[in-house]
């Protein structure tokens, strides 16, 4: 919550709007959902290993279900056969979701987007990306900072959230990799 947004009185009391206090807590526990694709997967698992740690911000259980993940991070090359699996999967997430694409591969098709006739030429061709993050892979820092910046977004996000017309209200976010 932004400081302007809490106020304090001397019996610990805080006062705040419901609205920035559901965003503060969807922001803070976002809870991703695995799609590592290709080489850009090693780079997420190691985000959430040791040395660059993700559960200190509030993500670090990777989900194995739709059902349980808020944000689906999509790294790697998108086959034309996988991207039904993934807009299955999307769909099966509940609202509100969030989508980061890691990688140069999932952005635009990477080294494959002239000459990979099985490859999707960008994951947003069949999802709304909130995050992109360049690179071939992106290091586990360009992650990090993209799930930084997804929070920061989902805070000042209202306090209900439906679907894709409001996609229309926040611009994707391009992290340098």
């Amino acid at each position: 919550m932004r400081e302007t947004d809490l106020r304090s009185t001397e019996g610990n009391v805080l006062l705040t709007s419901l609205e920035a206090a559901v965003g503060w807590g969807r922001g803070n526990s976002l809870w991703p959902l695995t799609f590592g694709l290709a080489c850009c997967a090693i780079e997420m698992m190691a985000t959430g290993m040791a040395r660059f740690d993700i559960d200190r911000f509030g993500s670090g259980p990777f989900r194995p279900s739709p059902r349980q993940a808020d944000v689906m991070i999509v790294s790697g090359t998108v086959t034309h056969q996988m991207a039904s699996r993934i807009k299955r999967l999307y769909d099966q997430m509940s609202e509100p979701k969030y989508v980061i694409s890691m990688g140069s591969c999932a952005n635009s098709g990477g080294p494959y987007v002239d000459h990979g006739y099985s490859v999707l030429k960008g994951v947003d061709k069949i999802i709304p990306v909130d995050v992109y993050i360049t690179g071939c892979p992106p290091r586990p820092e360009a992650l990090l900072d993209g799930l930084l910046t997804l929070q920061k977004m989902v805070k000042k996000m209202g306090l209900v959230r439906s679907g894709r017309g409001d996609r229309d209200k926040y611009e994707p976010v391009v992290i340098q990799g």
